[in-house]
């Protein structure tokens, strides 16, 4: 595969944005940044700056900014998609025509479509054709990578070649990038861990202390590796960068935005009225509806998940689902 130096960034939320920073920070790269709305379009080509979700960081001249897509995608080496995946499936539907060349894809995508239970990768190669794909996941907060923190991710593809122009394509002295083949364990790991992460802003809610969240992680992870392994996913995976390690950033972090959620339920705000707060979309909520639905049928056993889902969509007190949880038949760790 040829030196990757050219990239369209599809989405301008806060990760596309920090992404298109990174890329564009060598100087032998061009980076388009698309914007699929008009009014975020016009916003960050007047400010040049993501006013809403990353503010004050100036976004370089030298990135193009544009609404126009085939304008963006023009003579690209590597199309990057960053679109959350609640509006994946229709962004990509509505941009097609313009997206038929057989260039490779990069998805920055974590979730689950509720409505299929495809991952990312798999509504991309459905909607604009078969094409090579990686994605890119792990403990990545975009307030911290836009900034120059010192970060590391992990690139996953079925195609080595383009696992290694990726990694090359992005990597820094300050953005270090490992790779790994196991794209479902990849994908379902970003995916799950936001789960996990409402039910730990339950506890800082709740006002629990460092041995609950602890438990919950440890726990949650083994929840998530369940469940992985059951669709396919390689175990190891749920013990990497894009499992736990990225299961420790949601889970603690003041960024994380499924936490967040978490946290204003047990302090007795409504899920309509939180989802209403904030601009940030808190993809675990859906994600807890799709995997709940998906284990029941499968006859995985997702303690975790099934009293967040009870909390987020059938209006469980957060109190008393951490109390059936602790109450449980006692069992062997192994």
């Amino acid at each position: 595969m040829k030196t990757m130096k050219r990239f369209a960034i599809l989405g301008d939320g806060a990760w596309g944005t920090a992404v298109a920073l990174l890329l564009a920070a060598k100087p032998q790269h061009r980076v388009a940044l698309w914007s699929a709305r008009e009014e975020n379009g016009r916003l960050l080509q007047q400010r040049r700056e993501n006013v809403h979700l990353l503010p004050g960081v100036p976004i370089p001249k030298h990135i193009k900014l544009t609404t126009d897509i085939e304008d963006a995608v023009c003579d690209a080496d590597l199309w990057v998609v960053a679109i959350p995946t609640i509006y994946l499936r229709p962004t990509l539907k509505r941009v097609a025509p313009a997206l038929q060349d057989p260039v490779p894809v990069l998805s920055l995508v974590k979730g689950l479509e509720a409505e299929t239970f495809q991952r990312p990768s798999e509504i991309i190669n459905q909607v604009i054709g078969k094409r090579s794909i990686a994605v890119l996941s792990g403990p990545s907060h975009a307030e911290e990578v836009s900034r120059g923190l010192p970060t590391t991710v992990v690139v996953a593809s079925a195609d080595a070649e383009l696992c290694e122009a990726v990694q090359h394509a992005i990597r820094s002295d300050r953005f270090r990038v490992y790779t790994n083949l196991d794209v479902i364990g990849v994908e379902l790991a970003g995916a799950l861990k936001n789960i996990v992460g409402i039910a730990a802003g339950i506890c800082d809610g709740l006002g629990f202390g460092d041995n609950s969240k602890a438990a919950l992680l440890t726990r949650g992870l083994v929840e998530m590796a369940r469940f992985g392994t059951a669709l396919g996913a390689e175990y190891e995976t749920f013990f990497g960068l894009a499992g736990l390690g990225d299961l420790i950033t949601t889970c603690q972090s003041r960024h994380g935005r499924n936490r967040y959620v978490g946290e204003k339920l047990a302090q007795g705000m409504k899920l309509p009225e939180i989802l209403a707060s904030t601009k940030m979309i808190a993809e675990g909520v859906n994600t807890t509806r799709s995997v709940y639905e998906r284990a029941r049928k499968m006859g995985v056993s997702m303690p975790i998940t099934t009293e967040v889902y009870r909390i987020l969509y059938e209006g469980k007190d957060p109190l008393q689902a951490v109390q059936e949880l602790m109450a449980r038949e006692p069992r062997s760790e192994m």
